[in-house]
């Protein structure tokens, strides 16, 4: 260093106290059987998949794979910015454009996440005056889009169309019920015509999130809305995730097209966001086109569901009948759902591990994935693998 260069300003030291509580935090939460770490998971995983939520098996499939090389190489690795500046491109439109038709909406709007969607959604559709209702079974997404939009929200009673009337009664001016169409917990279904009849009656539109519907549930996996009759209402909105029956990763917010206008112009999970990766958005078209030409898929995901509910219930397990491809297997308590999930694993099964606070009941669960592309012997693996570490009592 020569005489005229400064020195180099000395190391601050901080003692990090502001931050004292995590250790405390931390301490609570290894008491409780609560404490998560993530674990890696490489390309070439020996594990027979129960965990994830590729609900159709299309997120390896070579068409999906080959969409979203193609569309990284046509369009870069990034949106390069949010969907106002330079972040739409035709593939993103046509995405958007074959995803309402499909559905059966008029418009569309890709964002980045399924959370993202629900969090434009919700706080674009309201404002301080609107009341909304919420059911106690919805996702994380739906209830923080609640609380950003700073309205009056009433929670209700799950899946209880009578408990959403009650609480719409006497309500003068904008109002919104939201909720899951298939709750990603337990695997039931939203009573969606019973709401919607509740809705209309009270003069409040319904929002559905319908991540875990979409490519399970319809004709040939076009989501609950379908089913129910609701697709393409003008009170009625969906969202849904392209991360599940697709394979890929983003959202959308599918509706009326003066709703997804309005989006545009008014949602900040959208406006602030960068757009959603040309290859994500690339596999996603990929799989959706996959979905329609091979509808089977969605009905082979719900007898695989109905298969693994009737053979773990006749074995004695406590085993919620599911309504999509969502088989939810309760477990003794925080600690054995853990122990069983790691026994599965070291046996060569995947499972998912649910405790609070992602269960609202407070009950420790497995959550098993019915995938489209199971085997009958890996059904049959899957199931004797459970048997075979499930706790006692």
């Amino acid at each position: 260093m020569t005489p005229d260069e400064p020195s180099a300003p000395a190391p601050r030291q901080a003692s990090g106290a502001a931050f004292d509580w995590i250790d405390t935090a931390r301490a609570e939460r290894r008491r409780a059987g609560l404490v998560r770490t993530l674990r890696p998971r490489p390309a070439d995983s020996p594990l027979l998949d129960l965990a994830s939520n590729d609900y159709l098996g299309l997120a390896r499939h070579p068409e999906v794979i080959h969409g979203a090389a193609g569309a990284a190489y046509r369009w870069g690795a990034g949106a390069t910015g949010s969907r106002l500046v330079t972040g739409s491109t035709e593939l993103h439109a046509q995405l958007e454009t074959e995803l309402a038709a499909f559905c059966g909406f008029e418009a569309a709007l890709v964002l980045s996440s399924g959370y993202a969607a629900n969090l434009a959604a919700v706080t674009a559709l309201t404002d301080r005056a609107t009341h909304i209702v919420s059911d106690a079974g919805n996702h994380a997404s739906l209830i923080d889009g609640c609380r950003l939009s700073r309205a009056r929200t009433a929670v209700v009673p799950h899946a209880d169309p009578e408990a959403v009337r009650t609480a719409l009664t006497g309500h003068d001016g904008r109002a919104l019920a939201v909720t899951d169409s298939v709750f990603s917990v337990d695997g039931d279904a939203a009573p969606l015509p019973d709401l919607a009849d509740v809705c209309r009656a009270r003069g409040a539109a319904l929002l559905v999130d319908d991540a875990h519907g979409l490519g399970v549930l319809g004709d040939g996996g076009r989501g609950a809305l379908a089913a129910a009759g609701l697709a393409g209402d003008g009170d009625v909105v969906a969202t849904v995730t392209l991360s599940k029956s697709l394979g890929s990763q983003g959202g959308a917010v599918l509706g009326p097209a003066r709703v997804i206008e309005h989006l545009v112009n008014t949602a900040r999970s959208f406006i602030f966001d960068t757009g959603l990766a040309p290859a994500a958005a690339g596999g996603a078209l990929a799989a959706l086109r996959l979905l329609r030409g091979e509808p089977q898929r969605a009905t082979r995901a719900r007898q695989v569901a109905g298969e693994l509910h009737v053979r773990l219930t006749a074995a004695g397990l406590a085993a919620v009948r599911p309504d999509a491809a969502v088989v939810s297997v309760r477990a003794p308590s925080p600690e054995q759902a853990v122990r069983w999930a790691a026994d599965c694993r070291a046996a060569g099964l995947a499972v998912g591990c649910f405790r609070p606070p992602s269960v609202p009941d407070g009950i420790s669960r497995l959550r098993l994935t019915a995938r489209a592309d199971l085997t009958e012997t890996q059904i049959d693996t899957a199931v004797g693998t459970i048997l075979a570490t499930a706790p006692e009592g």
